[in-house]
């Protein structure tokens, strides 16, 4: 028994005490990563994540920094700048200033989260083709999960994993190893993190990056006030930060913007050094994200391509998609006057303010991180970078405010527009410290009263993500309007070369892996424009995105020669309108779903003996 005495002994005190608790924990984190993924994992609902993964896999596979999912906006600026460089567009089927016939070159994603997809998608065996039903992809004999994306999500995780991890080692610099663990934690228990780890956004590479960010800048503040390395340190310290808020911008443009209050970090609180550590990290930042910049003006005569334009998306000028939907936008309209943007600001701001800010990351630490800034701490690089995270958050309110647009109606919270996330970390970090600061002045009656406070307090934050486990299992399928086996079946339908016109074509392009096109405004005018002179379109696909729209707002008022009057007038009467190219469609489809072609492009399937009694061959959700 001696052997069983020595084994409590080191599990209890000696140094087999902290194996153990790092065994607890990885149990712990484990246990949550599969119950979460088994629970409360969605196949992709943003369509920036299908977006990003189709260009992605077109990078992995040797087609370059192309994209299948055609926006007109795109055609009109690549057209626009073909003319600017070469003269009018000769007419005929050689012709293609659109870039149609050949790779389009996207102009609306950074290139970073699509290059490190791209790796990804190297590295691990993604299947692009849904087979026969198999156990975990599939539910009662039915397509469940997306093994790509699913994919996606998990090394999403494993980002989110590197997130506590460098929250941990910040939190232990500035404060102490208690609020270190206790951040970490109120991390893990984030429900809202959870979602956009698997949520195929670039959200927690853009977390690595600006933690790396702040990482930099306490270290430049330690160095400055206390200098102990060589004098290259410094330098080099403040070339990371430029080239991490390059990384962030070449993930997500907003994120350019911080360059704002690290330049103001620096030139305050940088001594003698100012001058070299501003100007070191603008010279890289600026070197970092010019040729990324040139090549888009190249393609578009915009540094940013269609994402320049977001600050007008969401306006009267151009509302919902309606601007990305224009073949021939009228960017210089004479309504588009400073008051349009002003309203902008103050009504997405106040929105924010309302709703963003008190709730940021989903949890009320918000209110303790508030009221801690009231506090005066000792440590001046706690008070100075605190300084740094208030001009962040008052900035990247306003940037969030003009640039929201309908992606972040479409998804709410979860979405790339949402910029307040990315100072989570940091707020959990500052109202966890308020937390053990306020627990340290209380007159406990029992020492041993202590953690049981911390846990729950631990246990409260982390509610609405222990909920998850008692709720039933969420359905994995984003349906409506995204199914992946009809797409998928449309698809195979269709030659890689045709191009076919959707309302959800960013996920025809990442689940199909063919070229499509977002319906233009209109069913006659623009459709044809691009039918007849660009390039044809052969096949039409509809979900319940518009089958399901609105019927006076977004079919009636849209016009005369809208997509919803097209389909008020082939459904009443049963019959498509005559001047309409696509005249065919396959049985089962109406009323959720609505697919038009030009010829019975399913009767190959049947002559060479492949049944197609489901449009998908499977059952629809």
């Amino acid at each position: 028994m001696l052997w069983l005495q020595d084994l409590v002994h080191k599990l209890s005190v000696g140094p087999g005490l902290r194996y153990f608790k790092i065994g607890l924990i990885t149990l712990a984190v484990l246990l949550l990563f599969f119950g979460y993924n088994l629970r409360w994992y969605r196949n992709f609902a943003a369509q920036e994540a299908m977006d990003a993964a189709q260009v992605a896999r077109n990078l992995a596979e040797g087609r370059g920094f192309s994209t299948q999912f055609i926006r007109p906006l795109s055609i009109h600026l690549l057209k626009k700048r073909h003319e600017q460089r070469f003269g009018p567009a000769l007419s005929g089927p050689s012709a293609d200033p659109a870039r149609l016939r050949q790779p389009h070159p996207d102009l609306a994603n950074p290139p970073v989260w699509p290059c490190v997809l791209a790796g990804l998608m190297k590295v691990l065996p993604f299947q692009w083709e849904i087979g026969p039903p198999k156990p975990f992809w599939s539910r009662d004999g039915r397509f469940w999960r997306y093994q790509p994306d699913f994919l996606i999500a998990m090394f999403g995780q494993l980002l989110f994993g590197v997130v506590i991890v460098l929250t941990f080692f910040l939190a232990r610099q500035l404060f102490d190893a208690g609020v270190a663990w206790l951040s970490a934690v109120l991390l893990l228990g984030c429900e809202q993190l959870w979602a956009f780890s698997a949520s195929g956004l670039p959200t927690m590479l853009l977390l690595i990056f600006f933690l790396a960010l702040v990482w930099c800048l306490v270290l430049i503040e330690r160095e400055v006030r206390e200098p102990r390395r060589p004098g290259w340190v410094l330098p080099a310290l403040a070339a990371g930060a430029g080239l991490f808020l390059a990384l962030g911008m070449l993930t997500r443009y907003a994120f350019g913007w911080l360059l704002l209050p690290v330049l103001a970090f620096l030139l305050i609180f940088t001594g003698a050094h100012r001058a070299r550590l501003a100007l070191t990290t603008a010279a890289v930042f600026c070197l970092a994200v010019a040729p990324w910049l040139y090549r888009n003006y190249q393609l578009s005569g915009l540094p940013f391509g269609t994402a320049t334009f977001a600050v007008v998306e969401g306006t009267g000028l151009f509302p919902e998609y309606r601007l990305q939907r224009s073949l021939e936008p009228n960017l210089r309209t004479p309504d588009a006057r400073v008051g349009t943007f002003v309203f902008k600001l103050v009504h997405n701001t106040r929105q924010i303010l309302r709703n963003d800010v008190p709730k940021l990351g989903g949890s009320w630490v918000t209110a303790l991180f508030l009221t801690g800034l009231l506090l005066g701490f000792r440590n001046p690089a706690i008070r100075r970078l605190r300084y740094f995270l208030v001009a962040s958050l008052a900035l990247l309110v306003v940037v969030q405010a003009l640039g929201r647009t309908q992606l972040s109606q479409d998804t709410e919270e979860i979405n790339s527009e949402n910029l307040l996330v990315l100072l989570v970390p940091l707020v959990f970090v500052y109202g966890a410290s308020l937390f053990l600061l306020l627990l340290d002045q209380m007159n406990l009656l029992f020492a041993r009263l202590r953690p049981v406070i911390i846990g729950a307090f631990v246990t409260l934050v982390s509610l609405p993500m222990l909920l998850i486990f008692l709720m039933p299992p969420a359905p994995a399928v984003v349906y409506p309007p995204y199914y992946p086996p009809i797409i998928q079946q449309i698809c195979r339908w269709m030659r890689p070369e045709e191009l076919m016109m959707s309302d959800v074509p960013w996920a025809v392009a990442w689940y199909g892996q063919r070229q499509c096109m977002w319906t233009t405004l209109d069913a006659q005018q623009q459709f044809f424009a691009v039918n007849d002179y660009l390039k044809p379109v052969r096949a039409l696909y509809l979900t319940p995105a518009t089958m399901d729209s609105r019927f006076l707002t977004q079919w009636v008022r849209a016009g005369e020669h809208s997509w919803g009057s097209f389909i008020l007038e082939s459904m009443l009467r049963k019959e498509i309108p005559p001047t309409f190219p696509l005249r065919v469609a396959p049985a089962g489809f109406l009323p959720e779903q609505l697919f038009l072609t030009d010829w019975e492009r399913w009767r190959a399937e049947e002559i060479i003996g492949t049944p197609t009694s489901q449009p998908s061959g499977q059952k629809q959700p």
